[in-house]
């Protein structure tokens, strides 16, 4: 007897969606991952500029101590290292990663203990079950076996490393105190149910110059106070000398937006907080052969950013630019300011704050200046050279960031985002 149609219709449904459950049934668990702690990687630079590296130029059978603070938490961890401007491979011995009072615990990378980087690439290990909480610190050993060139660190006093001769990954030695970081990239966690990552974009103020050193006070460290407790990360892609159209002390935002945001996992905010350098260094002692920038060029570089956001699902929120006038007065580095240059600033912070191309603004513009010069920013707010906010002022910036939509929660919309 021939079956009815319907019937043996329905039978290959019956069938397809019982074969979807069934192989639903055996797939093994889907991970997430976001991105709990970062440095940004910068490509080294020779004598003619005009900042120092502060680092070595070759490490050989040392061990490079890191220790860093987490943002979000989760139930196991993945370490990524960077060899993004070497020229030759990146050799690591052995990586231990330990609480700051607790047992080391050996990464492996492909189930081995030690690892090859090839040049412009990065090296994510292997899962490691290791439970860390909201905020926690971590420390982590990076023994390299070989002579190793120096090409991509991230500079910066605000946080250092440990340098220790040999392979010192079990010894409780402190080492020698060294500015900045080297070859660690990211944290990753296992995200709790919701967990993601916001990534803030941005130059030395996001990177916390003038801030207390090792003391996580930048404004993403204080940001990610109020978020990592919800289970939503900060990764701190902040580059000191970053701008947003040329290469700086790093690669220019454009061109480092893919791997520095769009490849965060778990990313799906972004706060862009970038344009002091792309005014201030042209004329100055960083860049004395520049042309000032124009606002065409600025918002362009601002519309870009926030095309690609958009292209892959992100929200943007971008902030005007604090006060700067006086800034490095007195140092060597003169001439970052002038009156030209803050109307530029303050056209810049109109047409941000008027655009309606983003999904928020946060205004650090007013939560810094000086409410009798607004020029200049607030003195209790200053570090001191009229440029970079202090630990009250990285507190303050931070605590006008609206985190609701980075909660998912509900949040007053513009008219352009009611429209997409």
């Amino acid at each position: 007897m021939t079956a009815h149609p319907t019937a043996t219709a329905f039978l290959g449904l019956a069938l397809a969606f019982g074969g979807e459950a069934l192989a639903d049934a055996k797939a093994p668990r889907k991970e997430q991952w976001i991105t709990s702690w970062y440095a940004a990687p910068q490509p080294g630079w020779d004598s003619s500029f005009v900042l120092p590296m502060k680092v070595p130029a070759y490490l050989d059978k040392q061990t490079v101590r890191d220790t860093i603070r987490l943002s979000a938490g989760g139930r196991r961890i993945r370490l990524v290292f960077s060899n993004r401007y070497g020229s030759a491979p990146l050799k690591l011995g052995e990586v231990r990663v330990a609480t700051e009072a607790g047992q080391a615990h050996p990464l492996r990378f492909g189930g081995k203990t030690d690892a090859v980087i090839p040049p412009g690439a990065a090296l994510t290990s292997d899962p490691l079950a290791f439970p860390v909480a909201p905020l926690a610190r971590l420390s982590v050993t990076s023994y390299l076996p070989e002579r190793t060139a120096v090409s991509t660190f991230h500079w910066g006093g605000q946080q250092s490393f440990r340098l220790l001769p040999g392979n010192a990954g079990g010894s409780g030695r402190a080492g020698a105190r060294v500015e900045g970081r080297l070859f660690l990239n990211a944290v990753l966690v296992e995200a709790t149910p919701g967990g993601r990552t916001v990534v803030t974009l941005g130059d030395s103020i996001t990177d916390g110059n003038g801030s207390t050193p090792d003391a996580d006070r930048r404004w993403p460290d204080f940001l990610a106070q109020r978020l990592a407790p919800h289970g939503v990360a900060v990764a701190n892609a902040g580059i000191s000398g970053a701008r947003l159209l040329r290469d700086g002390m790093g690669r220019n935002a454009l061109a480092r937006f893919d791997q520095d945001v769009l490849s965060q996992p778990g990313v799906s905010d972004l706060i862009v907080l970038l344009g002091i350098n792309d005014i201030g260094w042209p004329g100055s002692p960083f860049a004395p052969q520049e042309s000032p920038v124009t606002l065409d060029e600025l918002s362009a570089g601002y519309r870009q950013l926030a095309a690609a956001a958009h292209a892959r699902g992100l929200r943007i929120t971008v902030g005007t630019l604090p006060p700067f006038e006086g800034a490095l007065e007195g140092t060597p580095f003169a001439g970052h300011y002038s009156p030209a240059k803050e109307r530029m600033r303050q056209q810049l912070n109109a047409w941000i704050r008027t655009a309606g191309v983003f999904d928020a603004i946060v205004d650090f513009d007013a939560v810094l200046r000086d409410p009798g010069n607004p020029r200049r920013m607030r003195a209790a707010f200053d570090a001191g050279d009229h440029l970079h906010p202090g630990d009250a002022g990285y507190r303050a910036m931070a605590a006008a960031v609206d985190i609701a939509p980075m909660l998912g929660r509900a949040h007053s919309v513009t008219g352009k985002e009611a429209a997409r």
